[in-house]
């Protein structure tokens, strides 16, 4: 049969980020399939370089809006592991509290764009409804729906009011039978099960073979957890269960997260009724020379930062890694063998965030990596008068 090159993207309906995946197919099955980054690269990693440690924080929380507090908290824990320093434990509760706030609006957002995708509009309504009274309580917890500015070296910027305690309790108390409902809905549903159950699997070995992260690997059986394997914050203080299913297909993915999104309503339940007394920022005055890396648990998988500083202000070198960035190479084995219709429900599986993923090197013919704006600028310069020659010539 003969073989048609399908391109998804870097536009597409289905993509909320700009990307680009070419599909090879035979009628109507994937045999094989391409992804291709760099079309929302923003340079986040230089500019943070050009900034203060403090002013870092800020510039980090706008790599992703979904993932606001991710990045700042694998960061800051990054410049805590140069210090070697304990952050206060109260401070530590609170980024809890954000933490899973973050987890729950991520994996809302996720499943009323799932239900959207396959056609089931009330899982989206509801889905992205409940989400919205979880953007309240983030909103009163720190004056933000996202990016929610929270978090600093060495703690948080901003403390939880005593009287804000039971209100967040009563709105988290609130949505619990609306998320029974969706949980209801997913478990239940034959039209759901039809177009999710045994579609883009995902072994345990192909996972563990990926270095696959976070809801995508815990789907597949993999039982990895950076709040189980490294606890930080408040996560050994607390109880709750990592959530883990066999069979590493759409619908697994589906049941991980409605599941996370409950552990989340019971981490962020047990730290507020227990929130310890005391101080909410250590104070640090400077980094000191040396390197330092933060790992935390984002909703789509491990976020890893990597500082280093030179004792100045200002870090030498940030290096961000994205979950999504470890997850994207799972569609070689998932997408193959499936049908077309399937394919972007599978792609979107994974939670994928191209921002955070982002990233490129460039190099000249001769094989010399171009640092700076400049290189770049002249290359696009170079570029343009090429391009005005060639139709010139026309």
């Amino acid at each position: 049969m003969k073989e048609t090159i399908i391109p998804i993207g870097p536009y597409h309906p289905l993509q909320e980020e700009p990307e680009f995946f070419t599909l090879t197919v035979e009628g109507e099955r994937v045999v094989d399939i391409d992804v291709r980054l760099g079309y929302n690269h923003r340079g986040i990693e230089k500019l943070s370089e050009m900034k203060t440690f403090d002013q870092s924080t800020f510039v980090i929380e706008r790599i992703c809006g979904i993932c606001s507090t991710s990045h700042p908290f694998a960061y800051t824990r990054a410049l805590e592991d140069i210090i070697s320093m304990e952050v206060p434990r109260r401070a530590r509760y609170i980024r809890t509290i954000i933490a899973e706030g973050e987890r729950i609006h991520s994996h809302l957002l996720w499943l009323g764009l799932a239900g959207h995708f396959l056609g089931y509009k009330t899982v989206y309504m509801w889905a992205w409804k409940l989400r919205e009274e979880i953007l309240d309580v983030m909103e009163m917890l720190s004056g933000n729906r996202n990016n929610y500015a929270m978090f600093k070296p060495g703690g948080v910027r901003r403390d939880i009011k005593a009287a804000d305690l039971p209100v967040a309790l009563g709105k988290l108390d609130s949505i619990i039978p609306t998320l029974e409902m969706l949980r209801k809905a997913v478990l239940e549903d034959p039209v759901l099960h039809a177009r999710t159950q045994g579609i883009g699997v995902l072994s345990k070995q192909d996972a563990i073979d990926f270095s696959a992260l976070g809801p995508t690997a815990r789907a597949s059986g993999v039982a990895r957890d950076v709040r189980k394997d490294c606890p930080y914050g408040a996560y050994d203080e607390v109880e709750w269960d990592m959530i883990v299913t066999a069979n590493g297909d759409v619908f697994d993915k589906l049941v991980v997260r409605i599941g996370e999104v409950f552990e989340s309503v019971r981490i962020m339940k047990a730290c507020l009724l227990n929130l310890p007394r005391g101080e909410i920022d250590a104070c640090i005055a400077d980094i000191p020379p040396g390197e330092g890396i933060g790992h935390i648990e984002a909703p789509r998988g491990e976020t890893f930062h990597y500082v280093r500083s030179d004792g100045t202000n200002r870090p030498v070198r940030h290096k961000v890694r994205a979950p999504t960035f470890m997850n994207l190479p799972t569609f070689k084995t998932t997408v193959k063998g499936a049908t077309l219709s399937d394919a972007t429900i599978i792609l979107a599986a994974i939670d994928p965030c191209y921002c955070c993923t982002e990233r490129m090197a460039v190099r000249d013919p001769e094989g010399r990596t171009l640092g700076d704006g400049y290189d770049l600028i002249r290359l696009s310069q170079e570029k343009t008068a090429r391009i005005k020659r060639k139709m010139g010539n026309k």
